[in-house]
């Protein structure tokens, strides 16, 4: 339920430079549609630049990447 919350925040974001939302993906590595600055095409873009690398689905690979809160 919060994972809504999060998203509709971070679809508000007036600056995506200031906060680095294209670093927030579905649960399943998914990219978002509705990314607010361009689309899944931006957000995956960005997160190329900074060597993120995607699965053959276009999944972002969370075995490598997902954060975990301890």
């Amino acid at each position: 339920r919060d994972s809504r919350r999060i998203g509709q925040a971070l679809h508000a974001n007036p600056d995506g430079t200031i906060t680095p939302c294209h670093r927030v993906v579905f649960s399943d590595g998914g990219l978002a549609p509705g990314y607010a600055f361009g689309g899944p095409n931006e957000q995956m873009r960005k997160l190329q630049i900074e060597r993120v690398t995607f699965l053959e689905e276009g999944r972002v690979d969370l075995k490598t990447y997902l954060y975990k809160f301890s």
